[in-house]
């Protein structure tokens, strides 16, 4: 099983970017996104259900969107209106449980390095 993560980059404050991940080997019942900042712990950012059912953490409700095809086992993170804080390593992960906490998730991908800044 390999999880393949792609679309980090630098932008600026109030853009947009968006992440993917590609699974291989298996489908999963929840697939997501944890980022960390520098100098800081992992969090959680947002999952997603492999019925479509979307959590997401209060810092990027109403900015970041999940979503998944789960025909081509991939999993998308649409950030809109990006701020400076959301700079960050952000790593999928895939799972047979919902969780806000990194343990519970069997698979993850490589980071990849979202920079928002002017």
């Amino acid at each position: 099983v390999q999880l393949q993560a792609s679309g980090g980059g630098l932008v600026q404050p109030g853009g947009s970017l968006r992440l993917s991940c590609a699974a291989s080997g298996r489908t999963f019942n929840y697939m997501g996104w944890f980022r960390q900042a520098p100098g800081k712990e992992p969090e959680f950012a947002a999952a997603i259900s492999r019925g479509g059912s979307t959590y997401y953490a209060d810092s990027v409700k109403g900015r970041f969107t999940i979503s998944r095809d789960n025909a081509k086992n991939t999993v998308l993170l649409q950030m809109n209106s990006l701020k400076p804080e959301d700079t960050s390593v952000y790593y999928c992960a895939a799972g047979r449980i919902l969780s806000y906490n990194q343990g519970p998730y069997d698979y993850w991908g490589q980071g990849t390095l979202v920079t928002v800044s002017s």
